[in-house]
C-alpha cells in the first residue's frame, strides 16, 4: 500500500470529496485508511455497568485507499517508487519526482 500512517491525503471520491486530512490508521490487509475528520459516522453505545452512560459518539469510519490520494502543494499526486544508490526504496511523488 503506497499510503502510509502519517501521510496527508485528499479524498478523491465518495461523500467527502475534496476533503485534506492526516491518515491517523492504515490498514494494508484489508486496503482501509481512516482519515482524521473525514467520513464521520455516528455510533449508539450501551452504558455499561460502571457508570458510564450510553449515547452517540462521531467517530471516523474507514476509506478504501483507492479514494484517495497523497497531497503535495495542494493537489493529488500519484505515488511511484525509486531505489536510492545505496539500496534503499523510497517513495516518489510521479507529478514532480521528488521523494515523498
Amino acid at each position: 500500500m503506497k499510503i502510509k500512517k502519517g501521510d496527508e491525503v485528499i479524498v478523491i471520491a465518495g461523500k467527502d470529496k475534496g476533503a485534506i486530512g492526516k491518515v491517523i490508521h492504515a490498514d494494508p490487509r484489508r486496503q482501509r485508511v481512516t482519515v482524521e475528520g473525514v467520513n464521520l459516522i455516528k455510533k449508539h453505545t450501551k452504558a455499561d455497568p460502571q457508570g458510564k452512560g450510553g449515547g452517540v459518539i462521531t467517530r471516523e469510519a474507514p476509506l478504501h485507499v483507492s479514494n484517495v490520494a497523497l497531497v503535495e502543494d495542494g493537489k493529488p499526486v500519484r505515488v511511484g517508487y525509486k531505489f536510492k544508490e545505496d539500496g534503499t526504496k523510497v517513495r516518489i511523488s510521479r507529478r514532480t519526482g521528488k521523494e515523498i
